[in-house]
Parts: C-alpha cells; sequence; structure tokens
C-alpha cells in the first residue's frame, strides 16, 4: 500500500493517505475503500506519523485523504499535519468530506489557520441513481446546494446503469459551478457495481479533452494520484 506521493502535473501537491475511524456513513454501494479504516487509536496515530514524515513542503500543498471524511482522522493526526504544515511551510491544504460534515467545514479552517480546500464525493448529480443504486446518502437536489459548501467536486463514470445523459449532465453541472473537479473511472471491486465496459469507452472517446483540462483530474485507475 503507497501512502505517499507527489503530484506535479495538474494541480501540483504532495498527496497523503492516511488511516481513520470507520467511515461515519459507511454503506456506499460501490465501496470497499473503508477496509483500510481502525479502531486502534494509537496503531493509527503512528502509521500516521511515519506517513506524514515524508512529507517536504515543496510544493506548498498538502492534500490528506482517508477511508471517508476528514473528521474521522484521530485527534493526533490532525496536530501532526498542523504541525507539518507550519514547519514546511504548507500554504493550503485539501480534505475530502461526506455531505454529512457539511456544517462542520469551518471547524477545520480555523483550527489550521490556512486555507483548506474541501472536496466531496458526489459521484453524480441524478438523485435517483446516487440515492437508490449508489447509496451515497446525499440528498442535496441541486449543484447549487453542493457549491454553498465544497470547492472540489469528485464524480464517478462507467457504472452499469448509469447512461450517457447522466455523465454529460454531471460533467456540464462540474464545469459550470466548480473551480475544481475529479472524475473517477469506476474500477469493479468486491462490491456489486459493476463497470460498464461500453460505457467508459464512450466516456474516454467523448471527454478526452478533460485530459487536458487543467482544472480537471480524470482518474483512469483508482492509483492514479500514487496512493492506493
Amino acid at each position: 500500500m503507497e501512502r505517499y506521493s507527489v503530484i506535479t502535473e495538474k494541480n501540483p501537491r504532495e498527496i497523503v493517505l492516511l488511516r481513520a475511524f470507520p467511515c461515519a456513513w459507511g454503506k456506499c454501494a460501490f465501496c470497499d475503500y473503508i477496509e483500510d479504516n481502525g479502531r486502534n487509536r494509537e496503531e493509527m496515530e503512528e502509521q500516521n506519523r511515519q506517513v506524514l514524515s515524508q512529507v517536504t513542503g515543496r510544493l506548498g500543498v498538502l492534500e490528506a485523504i482517508n477511508s471517508g471524511s476528514c473528521f474521522e482522522l484521530p485527534r493526533e493526526t490532525l496536530e501532526d499535519i498542523k504541525q507539518i504544515a507550519g514547519e514546511k511551510n504548507i500554504r493550503r491544504l485539501i480534505f475530502e468530506s461526506h455531505w454529512i460534515y457539511r456544517h462542520r467545514l469551518e471547524e477545520l479552517r480555523e483550527f489550521f489557520r490556512i486555507p483548506v480546500t474541501y472536496k466531496i464525493g458526489v459521484e453524480t448529480f441524478d438523485y435517483d441513481f446516487r440515492e437508490k443504486v449508489l447509496n451515497k446518502h446525499a440528498d442535496f437536489k441541486s449543484p447549487q446546494e453542493v457549491a454553498r459548501f465544497f470547492d472540489s467536486i469528485c464524480l464517478m463514470v462507467g457504472i452499469k446503469g448509469q447512461t450517457r445523459e447522466m455523465i454529460r449532465n454531471d460533467i456540464a453541472i462540474l464545469k459550470q459551478y466548480f473551480s475544481h473537479g475529479t472524475v473517477n473511472v469506476f474500477n469493479n471491486n468486491s462490491t456489486p457495481i459493476r463497470r460498464d465496459e461500453e460505457l467508459v469507452r464512450w466516456f474516454m472517446e467523448e471527454y478526452r479533452w478533460l485530459l487536458d483540462d487543467p482544472d480537471v483530474e480524470v482518474l483512469y485507475n483508482i492509483t492514479d494520484f500514487g496512493v492506493g
């Protein structure tokens, strides 16, 4: 498991994959990522500290991801991130959070005292597919609701049952309402959700231009950020 990487192309930054307590929701139909979480606080804190020791600060930006939301990271790990940010002159932090934490986002901004960019895994703005198929437990009805709280969104494409029209709508929303986004091409895992190969081929051809868009990162494989 790789837990530290440096991204030098779009949105240059260092990125770390940390361990956290169980995802507060933990029932997304497509996700087996939560198997990386844990309950042994001391063990997780020590492992996270070893990962964070690799951070150099050379790009001034650090993204910390985990198997859930940043609010599930151990408190000591948050303290370690704050200390490293000060020591390494990190000017911006990037975290991901579930919709259920939307009213707590300012907590970490106040805690770190440097700009924090928040990502959210929207997956799709098609309400029925998001809630009834993916079981995301994110009850927003419009992109404007999401944009009130979050800076960047993560979309998922290439799932059986998803349509081209859904994807077209999601990409259009990303470009209209958000300054940055990540598009994850779904890869089969241990869940029953399956990849639609034909839809993936269409997407990669139809939206090839996203590969050159400086504001959108396309992850064809789950490890394309160098961690995982």
